[in-house]
This record gives C-alpha cells, sequence and structure tokens, in this order.
C-alpha cells in the first residue's frame, strides 16, 4: 500500500506546479511569528542536519531562516550540520540504522522515505497540518505523505532536466530556437563539434547529474512515464528494447562526444560555471539553477534560453513532461518529546510561513504552494512556469531503490568510458531489482 501511494503521489505532484504556484491564495502573505499548542518555557538545543551546501539561492535563503527563527527565539538554539549532497544521503540512513537521528533533518520524497519508515524513526506531523491547510494542497503534501501520515511540508518544486542554452553560440549554427526532434539535436550537436564547440556540459562527478537529470528526461521520452513504476511491479525489465533504447541514446550522444571530455571529474557547481563562461553551448541542470543563471546574472539573462529534452521518433513518451519532485522537506526524530517536540514544532511553523515560498518565488524557484505572485517576479519564472507546466515525468533516483540507482550511476559511467554496453548496463540493473525483490 505504501509503495502504491508513492507512486501515484509521484505522478500528480509535478503537474500541480504549475497551479499552486502562480494561483493566488486566500492565505494571508504576511509572515507572523506562530505560537504552538504549549509555549517553550525552557532553553532548548536542536540539532539539525541539511544539504544546503552549494552555493544556490534557495539554500542561503534557508540557513537564513533558521538564524531569524533564533534571534526572534533565544530560547531555542538549533545547531546545524551543513553535509555535502553526495554524503548526506549515506550518512543519514547510516543514523537510521543506528537509531540515531538527529532532532531534525531534511527528507527526500517517495521512495528515499522508505528506510526512515521502516526504521521507525520520523514523528508524523498530522497534529499541525492545519497550519498549512490554506497554502499547500495535498499534491503538493504528496510526496512525504505515507500511509495518511504526513511527515515532512516541501519547500520548492525541482525540475532535473531543463536545458539552457546560449541562444547566440547556437545561431551561429544555423538554430534560432532549442531542437524539437532528437534527429534535429543530433544535427546541432554535430555542427556545433565541428565549429570547435563543447555541445553539452555536465558534471558528474557525483554521479548523479546522468542519472537523474539526463536519463530521467530521455527514459520518459521513449519508454513513457508509467515505465519505471512498471519494473518495480514486475510488469516490465530493464531489459526491454525500450529501456535499452534509452542507454543507447546516451550512448550515442557520448560517441559523438556531445559531452565534456572531463564530466566524470566535474561536479555540478564547476558545470554551472563552465556553462556561464560558454565553454558549452548547452548545458542541462535542475530549475533552481535558473536563477543563478537568469535572473540574478550579473550579464543578463536573455541570451540564455530554456528548453526540454526533445521528442525522439518511435517513443512512448508525451513531449514537453519535465522530470519533477517536491524536495527540502524537514523531517524530526520521534524520540523528540516535551520542550524539544513544541521548538521543533515552533520552528517548523516559523520555517514554512507564507513569507518563504514568496521569497523563493522571488528568487526564481518554482514553489508548490499557494500565496500571491511577488510583485518582483521576474518574466524568467514565468517562462520556467509555462514551460514546466506539464512537468509529470517521474526523477529516476525517487522512484527507484538505492541499489539499482548506484548499479545505473555506476554503468552510466561506464558507457562513458568505454567500458560497458547499454546491454550489459541494462542486464546489471535488471539483477539488482530483481535480487531485490527475494
Amino acid at each position: 500500500m505504501k509503495n502504491a501511494f508513492i507512486q501515484k503521489s509521484l505522478l500528480v505532484v509535478a503537474s500541480a506546479a504549475l497551479v499552486t504556484a502562480t494561483a493566488c491564495g486566500n492565505a494571508d502573505t504576511k509572515e507572523a511569528t506562530p505560537t504552538p499548542g504549549t509555549a517553550v518555557k525552557e532553553n532548548v538545543t536542536l540539532t539539525m542536519e541539511y544539504n544546503w551546501s552549494s552555493p544556490n539561492a534557495d539554500n542561503q535563503l534557508y540557513k537564513e531562516r533558521i538564524q531569524k527563527f533564533m534571534a526572534a527565539n533565544p530560547d531555542i538554539k538549533i545547531e546545524a550540520q551543513d553535509i555535502p549532497s553526495a554524503q548526506y544521503r549515506t550518512k543519514l540512513r547510516t543514523e537510521a540504522a543506528g537509531n540515531s537521528m538527529p532532532d531534525m533533518f531534511i527528507l527526500f520524497p517517495g521512495i528515499e522515505m522508505d528506510p526512515y519508515i521502516d526504521a521507525k524513526v520520523l514523528m508524523p506531523l498530522d497534529e499541525i497540518m492545519d497550519t498549512w491547510k490554506n497554502i499547500l494542497p495535498a499534491q503538493a503534501l504528496a510526496g512525504y505523505n505515507v500511509d495518511g501520515k504526513q511527515y515532512a511540508i516541501p519547500t520548492k518544486m525541482t525540475f532535473v532536466d531543463i536545458v539552457y542554452y546560449h541562444k547566440d553560440m547556437l545561431a551561429k549554427v544555423g538554430y534560432n530556437q532549442f531542437p524539437k526532434t532528437y534527429t534535429e539535436l543530433l544535427d546541432l550537436v554535430k555542427k556545433l563539434k565541428a565549429s570547435g564547440v563543447v555541445p553539452i556540459g555536465i558534471g558528474n562527478k557525483n554521479r548523479w547529474p546522468l542519472q537523474s537529470t539526463v536519463l530521467s528526461t530521455v527514459e520518459d521520452r521513449i519508454a513513457g512515464t508509467e515505465f519505471l513504476t512498471k519494473v518495480k511491479q514486475g510488469q516490465a525489465k530493464f531489459t526491454d528494447p525500450d529501456f535499452i533504447k534509452s542507454l543507447t541514446v546516451f550512448d550515442e550522444l557520448n560517441k559523438l562526444e556531445a559531452f565534456n571530455a572531463d564530466l566524470n571529474t566535474m561536479d555540478e557547481v564547476q558545470q554551472q560555471d563552465y556553462f556561464l563562461q560558454k565553454k558549452a553551448a548547452i548545458t542541462m541542470t535542475s530549475s533552481t539553477i535558473d536563477t543563478k543563471f537568469r535572473v540574478s546574472n550579473p550579464e543578463g539573462g536573455d541570451n540564455i534560453g530554456v528548453a526540454l529534452f526533445p521528442t525522439i521518433d518511435g517513443g512512448k513518451g508525451t513531449a514537453g513532461k519535465s522530470a519533477g519532485v517536491v524536495q527540502y522537506g524537514i523531517g524530526l526524530s520521534k524520540e523528540l518529546k516535551g520542550a524539544k517536540k513544541e521548538a521543533a514544532f515552533k520552528f517548523l511553523k516559523y520555517f514554512y510561513a507564507p513569507e518563504l515560498y514568496q521569497e523563493l518565488m522571488s528568487k526564481g524557484i518554482v514553489v508548490p504552494a499557494k500565496v500571491d505572485m511577488p510583485a518582483d517576479t521576474s518574466k524568467y519564472l514565468k517562462e520556467m512556469l509555462e514551460l514546466t507546466k506539464n512537468g509529470d515525468a517521474l526523477v529516476f533516483d525517487s522512484v527507484m531503490p538505492a541499489p539499482v540507482k548506484d548499479v545505473i550511476e555506476n554503468g552510466l559511467q561506464a558507457i562513458t568510458m568505454g567500458q560497458k554496453t547499454p546491454e550489459q548496463v541494462a542486464q546489471d540493473m535488471q539483477a539488482a531489482i530483481e535480487k531485490i525483490k527475494k
């Protein structure tokens, strides 16, 4: 029941982003310091772990809100540990297995919650959920809802497969807009390569970008949105022709030298700078980076276009879908009691106030909340909302177990180095998921 609910939730939450982000909600958008059910009467220290180490605009905002909360509540201290994303999941899963969770921590939605649900280390938030009844619809909350219990509140809606491109660099080789078909994309890649330009810049040092950003969208275009769910249910296999074709598309791009040669030693932040320095004509990354690329770009963002991966002939997927998932829900340890529990509840009410979502929108970030659009909302965010309005493709690592995710990440890296074929990687993946089911 749990997995079926999660799969359904992830299908609907992405498509809700445009409606929820642009609707004029009835909630009062003026922030007030919320009061918990019982006042905190003693000094309290809460430990917290998060993965906000990258210099994204929203990460800075989250950290600032923690500081503001402590300034307004001197009786509550939050001892925070900022852990790089590449290590964060492993650390938290280890803590869950050892029943040594921090008081508060960032949770990832969908299947990634399974280890914590199974370990029974999470505290449901149901008793305070009325706080958000006017600004967060069920679709937005669904990714963190398991068997009817709510375990976290999302901050933002992230589309992981946004194509960014330098308009002038494409125009020089005859493309005044991003290709609409995969055949055209191959032609563009060849022309960019012939002109001495790196076609697509990717930073895969931490291994997840190729899996999450590239494969999620290519697999959806070819095999269709239901494919990953069918694999989990035993109704399809990774060795099926559609999935092998998805890996073959990636292999084809790699053999055309579409990517930068150092993609496996460059991280995602270096990738962003590489693109901004025009060392690559195209890059693929998340919608959150739009703030850096266009909203706050001192050189102006008008020369940077946004698009989605094009249609692929014979594919079962629908053009115009973007792979999206809610992010950055703060979970609480089930061990919290008394004053510490009340302090944590007070913090969540403060942190996820309507003001947070409006500030995120002001920075060009898509949110899953029904709040009034700020007056300073940029044209770039409005363009992103339009681009992703049909965004209900699944993100690979939000629905596939960690062992399968590890296999595909290693497999894609092996393909880039010519060590494995698409067929071999597909066989490894099928073996991994069958092992889990035994």
